[in-house]
């Protein structure tokens, strides 16, 4: 994850994989093929290692996405850096290599701005990151899943030409059902219906999960979500999904059937604290969008994939992105404005704009003392990061009760899981299957061993697969885990947080803010996260001609004293 300074991930297996954590500190500026050379090292000579993608799974046609409005209006968005080119450009530092900051990134290279992204750990991705471990295995920070109504991410794959290396499954939603161990229930989206009728024809055909009369009272409690549009969603930040359910009078085993599930893949918590706002974006996104909830995974590990070709445009362009550069402290001119960022082996980096674009908690760690009491920071104070625990587990053996796809598993110690070895292309073998999984809520687990949550995990994982998994692993059989831990990972949507989230131009001229939890319209994701990188290059390059008369008049100030000397 996208976890900084403040990274204290556990990763162990049946060999242990060792703390990531603070490591390689001497700082490097990487051309792209020295950090493809950094990414494949890990795990060199290994069988796997050295393996080229196959592919080996029938996935479905990518989903015609292009005519719709919101991909439209977010390539309008895209275009428009590229419409007019600096006379000057700007050298822009930008704190952190996740999603947002290589998105804030690869738009100012568009613009024709000279960006340098400085990443504290040695790889790319923040919450998008991965490693290989000696067997050339990868493990990954949380399991991915790209969604039709993420039109900033696929406008972004498309950009770098690798909508190809998206894996889109069958147009379905499939949860586990605890009362029949072994068993799921589907929602299956009819591709000749447009949405919403082919939400509402999912929903009216299953009939496993609720019963009729349970469909038309939860079918009558969000009438006025539908009808009331974005203004209604925004009024219900103030309640929890279980507070909102109780005011409409929606029953509580809808709660029980999905809500958990959506509330715990969503946000990694249960509805008793997440606010609605979070599940009516996501059900508008669902149910306005014809093909906003098909899924695809990534066809291999996110740095590679998807991470390096944004590296790549943005080297093209000019740009620069140095790993192993941890900020130590955000240095001020007497007038409060930015004088450069402070590195932990004693560089400072000094641009016309300065960007974070780290994970909240990391970022309230760097806010100066002298803009503390300043209420755009300030507000920042409710914005806390979740915990979360993502766990893969090889397997023995080919499990067969599961399926190419995203699995809810409606556990209450699991979030959603996905038999790897079938849904990714690089990761697929056919004999041994890899199951990643979500353990969330993580709030009482986080502080716990390695040990301890392999033993949870089994426990629930006999109940998904009762023929073939059983807890002391007298059926299939444990060959290694890597569990990963984030203590804070996105922003935690309780009710009444939507005032605190900072838009991306902050009141010190000069200094921005980018990543899931500033202010835009979809959640803490990594649509948000590429939004908001992109919506942070626009504040910008809107204001580079102040940008550059501030840096012009800083250096005819200094002029007369470097005279002196």
């Amino acid at each position: 994850m996208d976890t900084g300074c403040l990274s204290s991930m556990n990763i162990a297996g049946a060999k242990q994989a060792g703390s990531f954590a603070g490591q390689l500190h001497t700082q490097r500026c990487f051309t792209s093929s020295s950090v493809q050379a950094s990414l494949r090292n890990k795990g060199k000579g290994s069988r796997r290692g050295l393996r080229a993608l196959q592919v080996v799974c029938q996935d479905f046609p990518r989903p015609p996405l292009e005519n719709t409005v919101n991909y439209l209006e977010a390539g309008q968005l895209s275009s428009s850096f590229r419409s007019e080119r600096p006379s000057k450009p700007l050298q822009v530092v930008i704190a952190g290599a996740g999603l947002a900051g290589l998105s804030t990134a690869k738009y100012l290279a568009d613009a024709g701005h000279k960006p340098i992204v400085l990443e504290a750990r040695d790889v790319l991705g923040g919450k998008l990151a991965a490693w290989k471990d000696e067997d050339g295995d990868w493990y990954e920070t949380g399991l991915h899943i790209f969604f039709g109504a993420y039109p900033n991410v696929q406008n972004l794959f498309a950009e770098l030409g690798i909508s190809d290396r998206l894996q889109w499954k069958e147009h379905s939603m499939i949860f586990a059902m605890p009362n029949k161990p072994g068993e799921y229930s589907r929602f299956d989206f009819p591709e000749t219906l447009p949405a919403p009728l082919n939400g509402v024809w999912a929903i009216l055909k299953n009939n496993e999960m609720l019963t009729w009369p349970e469909k038309v009272k939860f079918a009558i409690g969000l009438l006025p979500a539908m009808l009331g549009g974005q203004a209604y969603v925004e009024a219900q930040d103030g309640l929890t999904v279980s507070e909102w359910m109780e005011k409409q009078g929606v029953p509580d085993r809808v709660n029980d059937e999905v809500f958990i599930a959506m509330s715990k893949a969503l946000n990694f918590i249960n509805p008793d604290e997440l606010s609605m706002q979070c599940i009516l974006i996501a059900l508008n996104r669902f149910l306005q969008e014809t093909h906003g909830s098909k899924m695809a995974f990534l066809d291999g590990n996110p740095p590679e994939r998807l991470c390096m070709p944004i590296v790549n445009h943005i080297q093209s362009l000019g740009g620069e992105v140095r790993l192993n550069s941890r900020i130590q402290k955000i240095e001020l001119n007497p007038d409060g404005t930015v004088k450069h960022f402070a590195l932990t082996d004693g560089t400072q980096i000094t641009g016309d704009a300065y960007v974070c674009a780290a994970p909240v908690d990391i970022f309230k760690l760097l806010v100066p003392q002298e803009w503390r009491e300043i209420s755009y920071f300030k507000r920042l104070d409710k914005l806390v990061g979740v915990p979360v625990i993502n766990v893969h587990i090889w397997f023995d053996r080919k499990l067969k009760n599961t399926y190419d796809h995203l699995l809810f598993s409606r556990s209450s110690l699991l979030s959603v899981y996905a038999d790897m070895s079938l849904a990714c292309k690089e990761y697929y073998d056919p004999n041994r299957s890899m199951l990643e999984l979500v353990f969330a809520p993580a709030e009482e687990w986080i502080g716990r061993s390695d040990a301890e949550i392999i033993e949870a995990t089994m426990l629930e994982l006999a109940k998904l697969f009762p023929d073939e998994i059983a807890a002391d692993q007298s059926k299939a059989k444990i060959l290694k885990y890597h569990v990963v831990k984030t203590p804070r990972s996105v922003y935690k949507t309780v009710p009444n947080c939507e005032p605190c989230r900072p838009m991306q131009r902050s009141p010190i001229e000069g200094f921005y803010l980018a990543g899931d939890y500033t202010k835009q319209k979809y959640l803490a994701s990594m649509e948000g996260a590429v939004l908001s990188g992109k919506l942070c290059a626009q504040s910008i390059v809107q204001d580079s001609k102040m940008l550059s008369r501030r840096s012009q008049e800083s250096l005819q100030s200094e002029t007369p004293v470097a005279s002196q000397l």
